[in-house]
């Protein structure tokens, strides 16, 4: 559940405009939000927030982490995050990405930069270990951060023929762990949320731990064997993530959609 936080999680940023991309973005939504609770045994342990803006050739988007201390089991949390880059015909491509904790008190910058397409960490001040062993470079080329990856989710394609919602993998660099997560596609699923209620696509995502894991960190393989189960609906040329569901040691662990707002508000 850390990755699937880490992929929701990310804050508002004033963005120095990159170079426009060669290709043509697909039209999308200028801008949306959701905002999400997360709960374990009907006990609120987090708010989610998230938010996009897709101009003609760059996109922004922002997002929030919250959860308390309850049940010995959560850290009191205050992620917030952000990423930016440009979008082309092939979905997007970051340019920067970097999440700050205010709840802990080391204020430690994870600061994400891509060059030439290759996640480069940028950590201030530096972590004690970046794992054993370390992502190197030819495991972060290529790699996206967690919060693009979540869009390059909902701008997936919308018709399902060769290329089918939610299906293959995204390579996930987070400022330290390399994964991967891997999607299938269950078909259609009833999903009853504050904010939807109907059909919704049940994506599958199952986390592929690579390198950057301290001993004791890495997913066993119990955990990476459990998916996180996502319900994706269709809103005006989006897939947009209305639950997730996990289940841990713990317990089910249910994010759930309480409000979303597609356009200008």
């Amino acid at each position: 559940m850390r990755r699937l936080a880490a992929a929701l999680i990310a804050a508002p940023l004033a963005l120095a405009g990159p170079a426009p991309a060669d290709d043509a973005a697909p039209v999308t939504p200028d801008q949306f939000f959701m905002e999400y609770t997360g709960s374990v045994y009907f006990l609120q342990v987090a708010d989610i927030s998230i938010t996009a803006r897709m101009e003609e050739a760059t996109y922004s988007a922002a997002a929030t982490f919250q959860s308390a201390g309850l049940l010995r089991w959560f850290d009191d949390t205050d992620i917030q995050a952000s990423s930016v880059g440009y979008r082309t015909g092939e979905g997007l491509a970051p340019w920067r990405y970097e999440h700050i904790n205010y709840a802990s008190e080391k204020g430690r910058v994870v600061g994400i930069d891509f060059p030439e397409g290759t996640a480069t960490p940028d950590i201030n001040p530096p972590f004690g270990s970046m794992g054993e062993p370390p992502a190197s470079e030819a495991e972060r080329a290529g790699a996206l951060d967690p919060v693009t990856v979540i869009l390059n989710l909902m701008l997936g394609p919308i018709d399902t023929g060769d290329e089918e919602v939610c299906s293959g993998r995204l390579p996930i660099f987070d400022g330290k762990a390399r994964y991967d997560l891997r999607f299938e596609n269950v078909g259609m699923d009833d999903v009853r949320t504050r904010a939807y209620r109907g059909q919704a696509i049940r994506c599958q995502a199952y986390v592929e731990p690579i390198s950057g894991y301290d001993p004791g960190d890495r997913p066993t393989e119990e955990e990476t064997a459990r998916p996180v189960n996502i319900w994706l609906v269709e809103m005006q040329g989006l897939h947009v993530p209305v639950r997730f569901r996990a289940s841990t040691q713990i317990g089910n662990i249910s994010i759930e959609a309480r409000r979303i707002g597609i356009g200008p508000q």
